[in-house]
C-alpha cells in the first residue's frame, strides 16, 4: 500500500528539491505540503496545508502522513534575533515531529547541520544539536538526522556569505580528502535524494547520515 508524505519547508533549498521527487516516487500516493504560503503548483497528489506554523497544533488533523520530511531552518541574519531563529530551528521542528508522532506517522526525517551539538559554544550549531537531542526523544520507529556541509543551489535569497564560502571550497576542494570529506559542500539536490532514498529503507532507530555519506545515498 502506497503511503503519505508529509514535508514542511517545500520553498527552501532543499525542501524545494525535494517535492518533486516524493510527487514522481510511486511509493507515495499523497504528499502534504505545510508552509506559510501556498505553492504556485497543482499536482494530484499534492495536498497543500497553508498555516502560520506558530499554529501548527490547529491543523494537525491534516497533517496525517507516514513519512514525515523536515527541511525547515533560517538563518540567524535571516531571522533577525536569536529568538526568531530558535522559534525556526528548534520549536517548529520539534513541534512538528511531536503532531505527526501523535498522529501515528512512522518515521521522521529531518534536515540539520554538520556540527551540530547541543554543547556547541557557536549558537547556530548549538540549537541544531539541541533539536537533534528533542527529536530523538519523539516515538517515531525511524528517525534519519542529515548533517549536510555548504548546501549549494538557487536560493530565492541569496547569501553573499556561503557564495564566498563556496567559492573557497570549491578551491580547496582537491585537499578535502580522508576525513575532510565532510567538509566539502554538497548540493540540495544530492541531500534530497539522499533523504527519499533513505525514507525505503529498513529497519529503525536513529541514523545520522553525514555530509560526505550523502552522494552515496543520493
Amino acid at each position: 500500500m502506497r503511503k503519505t508524505a508529509l514535508l514542511a519547508g517545500a520553498t527552501g533549498l532543499i525542501g524545494s528539491q525535494l517535492l518533486p521527487l516524493l510527487l514522481a516516487s510511486e511509493r507515495y500516493s499523497k504528499v502534504i505540503v505545510v508552509g506559510r504560503r501556498a505553492l504556485a503548483l497543482t499536482h494530484p497528489k499534492l495536498t497543500q496545508v497553508v498555516t502560520d506554523l506558530d499554529k501548527l497544533q490547529d491543523v494537525r488533523l491534516q497533517l496525517i502522513a507516514d513519512d514525515v520530511f523536515c527541511c525547515l531552518g533560517t538563518t540567524l541574519k535571516q531571522a533577525g534575533s536569536k529568538e526568531a531563529f530558535y522559534k525556526v530551528d528548534f520549536l517548529y521542528v520539534v513541534t512538528l515531529a511531536a503532531l505527526a508522532a501523535g498522529n501515528f506517522a512512522s518515521q521522521l526525517l529531518v534536515v540539520s547541520s554538520m556540527g551540530a551539538a547541543a554543547d556547541s559554544r557557536v549558537y547556530y550549531s548549538r540549537v541544531k544539536g539541541e533539536m537533534e537531542a528533542a527529536v530523538r526523544q519523539v516515538p517515531f520507529r525511524a528517525i534519519h538526522i542529515f548533517r549536510p556541509s555548504l548546501l549549494l543551489g538557487e536560493r530565492a535569497r541569496p547569501r553573499l556569505g556561503e557564495r564566498v564560502g563556496a567559492v573557497l571550497l570549491g578551491l580547496l576542494q582537491p585537499l578535502l580528502r580522508g576525513p575532510l570529506l565532510k567538509y566539502r559542500p554538497v548540493s540540495a539536490a544530492v541531500v534530497a535524494a539522499a533523504m527519499l532514498r533513505a525514507a525505503g529503507e529498513e529497519g529503525g532507530g536513529v541514523r545520522v547520515h553525514l555530509s560526505d555519506e550523502l552522494t552515496h545515498k543520493a
